[in-house]
């Protein structure tokens, strides 16, 4: 027996990454030697100081029952220390923290909590698709905001409409950006600030890439006159510590929003297991030194992947965050028409642009998570291609 999906699940769209899994599966099912730039998931294991951590966590018999909603005392006060040393932010662990199960998580229910049906949630476009998605399942209206590259892919929040503006309840900036790279100078995140003051409306940035850089290190949102009235930021050990799969984030700024966040989750889970959470407590205490040597290989897998993509006349967005690539597609191709064409003919993966929003057409992203020879043979087929 079959049965019918909700109206909200019939309006999604198929999960980006999951129509890309499916067409890799096919290949490799031909005997095709992939090399996957696709997803952003560090091939890089965790640095084995919080692997250690872990495991002895997972020896505490206290750990072994229901934890806390908002996650551990110690694990939040690691997150205010981590803020302080990092960013200058003073945040108090008790109500301008929250645990999260990954980022993603977090972003997800978020709207659940201040959007009603008929909402607006200003998105950008391209952007991480669960901006979007949330909006839906919370009975709100995504409202997309265009990022040109002419524009340094910051959303123009003057070309807002007002009646737009006048129902809208969140707007989501993500810098370093995914899928661009693309990074927020101060001038930018002071406006916005002054915008979500006048207009009442909760700024929701996602810092997941801020220790991936090269050179000038990315700034909170929270380190800004005034942000703290009227933004949350989400953030993850995911990409900073290679952590992916161990599923541990944090929420942090205006107590009402991590108070909103709170109650969601209270309904929705049980918290994060807390030997993850000591896990963490011992990422944010590391030196710097470990992500550092992370910044230092990402930094070379970019510049052989740049220098190879130039080698065939692709115009790459220059930037040092993140480990994207964004490069625009050759003339008299589509996005979704150039990634087939690298994964038929070169066994390549790659994320075609148009997954992110209607305004990541003409663009693909490439990312950089694949050991580094691995990286230089992809560039090496991609030499070859004639366009």
């Amino acid at each position: 027996m079959e049965f019918e999906f909700s109206e909200r699940l019939k309006v999604l769209p198929p999960y980006l990454f999951a129509a890309i899994d499916k067409k890799k599966r096919e290949k490799a099912a031909q005997g095709a030697d992939i090399i996957d730039l696709g997803i952003g998931d560090p091939d890089l294991p965790t640095p084995k100081p919080i692997v250690e951590a872990g495991k002895a966590a997972l020896e505490k018999p206290e750990h072994h029952k229901y934890p806390s909603y908002e996650g551990m005392y110690a694990f939040r006060k690691a997150v205010a220390d981590w803020y302080k040393r990092r960013f200058g932010v003073l945040l108090d662990p008790d109500k301008e923290v929250v645990t999260l199960i990954g980022s993603k998580e977090g972003i997800a229910h978020f709207p659940l909590a201040f959007v009603n049906p008929g909402d607006y949630v200003l998105c950008p476009d391209p952007g991480y698709p669960v901006y979007k998605i949330s909006t839906i399942f919370a009975g709100g209206i995504p409202y997309m905001l265009p990022l040109k590259e002419e524009n340094g892919f910051l959303p123009d929040i003057d070309s807002i409409p007002q009646n737009v503006l006048q129902k809208a309840k969140i707007i989501w900036v993500n810098y370093p950006n995914n899928p661009t790279s693309a990074k927020a100078p101060d001038s930018f995140y002071k406006k916005l600030i002054d915008f979500a003051h006048k207009y009442g409306i909760i700024i929701a940035s996602d810092l997941a890439y801020s220790e991936i850089y090269a050179s000038e290190p990315p700034r909170s949102i929270l380190e800004f006159e005034g942000a703290k009235d009227v933004a949350i930021e989400f953030h993850s050990l995911s990409k900073t510590y290679n952590m992916t799969g161990w599923r541990i984030g944090m929420a942090v700024g205006n107590q009402s929003l991590i108070a909103g966040l709170g109650k969601i989750k209270t309904n929705v889970d049980s918290g994060q297991f807390q030997a993850i959470q000591e896990a963490g407590i011992k990422a944010l205490s590391l030196d710097d030194s470990v992500v550092q040597n992370l910044r230092d290989i990402y930094k070379e897998r970019r510049k052989v992947m740049t220098e190879a993509l130039k080698a065939i006349n692709l115009d790459v967005f220059e930037s040092d965050a993140t480990f994207y690539l964004w490069i625009k597609v050759p003339k008299g191709f589509t996005s979704a028409g150039f990634a087939e064409l690298l994964l038929d003919k070169l066994a390549i993966v790659v994320t075609p642009g148009s997954g992110f929003g209607e305004a990541g057409e003409g663009y693909f992203r490439i990312s950089l998570t694949v050991d580094t020879n691995r990286l230089k043979e992809a560039a090496d087929r991609i030499k070859t291609l004639t366009l």
